[in-house]
């Protein structure tokens, strides 16, 4: 199964910042104009998240009917600095967004913390108008990552939204279990994103796209046999 993506490339992380903004504020917007609220779900801060958010909150639109969840979340309380939905209120709490958890602070197991994401998310309209990922230089993309809960991640049925997982090796910056979307929820999404920079993993996103459902890249394991065209937004 092939993988079908466009890249679009930029010079300036501004450039990109400015058109990653206007088209999730384009999704939002339709979201809203078709069904009167609207679901997205974002990455955590990065080199390319943290321009777009900036932005993107400078945008006029109606906040309080929109409901943002993170794609994945480290097993952390909600204030730490490693919280991603923590991230994500910083920026658009204020403007009257519903920033939805999906970890519990109290979360000890990680594979009980993933079956209540599972069961929190399960509340929520389904499927979401975006999903917006981003991608490591190992290839993983949201928390699926290179470990033994891989392919749990990869092969969960369509009923199970979120699943818990815990990377191997434990990422130095971020060394914590963690709740990521699982691949069908993932590509139930009705408009897939993914925004990056750095060219060694461009190099490895595109050995990805290339390779299909016949590589072991966990980011070509989520989006072989994706029917969705997916918008590729990179800064090298």
């Amino acid at each position: 199964m092939t993988i079908e993506a466009e890249f679009w490339d930029y010079e300036e992380a501004s450039e990109l910042a400015e058109a990653v903004a206007g088209d999730v504020a384009f999704i939002i917007e339709s979201a809203l104009d078709a069904r009167g609220d609207a679901l997205i779900a974002l990455p955590g801060i990065s080199t390319a998240t943290a321009p777009v958010y900036e932005r993107l909150a400078k945008v006029k639109l109606n906040w309080k009917k929109v409901t943002i969840i993170p794609t994945d979340e480290r097993i952390v309380p909600l204030t730490d600095p490693l919280s991603n939905v923590g991230t994500l209120a910083r920026h658009f709490l204020q403007l009257g967004a519903r920033v939805y958890p999906i970890v519990s602070e109290a979360a000890g197991d990680y594979r009980a913390a993933g079956n209540a994401a599972s069961a929190r998310i399960g509340d929520l309209k389904w499927p979401p108008d975006l999903i917006w990922l981003s991608v490591g230089e190992d290839g993983h993309v949201a928390s699926i990552c290179p470990g033994p809960d891989l392919d749990a991640a990869i092969d969960a049925p369509a009923d199970i939204r979120a699943i818990g997982l815990k990377p191997e090796p434990m990422p130095k910056d971020a060394p914590v279990a963690r709740v990521t979307l699982t691949r069908s929820a993932i590509l139930s999404a009705r408009t897939l994103l993914i925004v990056g920079t750095g060219a060694k993993t461009r190099k490895v996103l595109e050995q990805a796209i290339k390779e299909g459902s016949k590589s072991a890249i966990p980011v070509a394991r989520v989006l072989a046999g994706c029917e969705t065209p997916i918008d590729i937004h990179w800064l090298d």
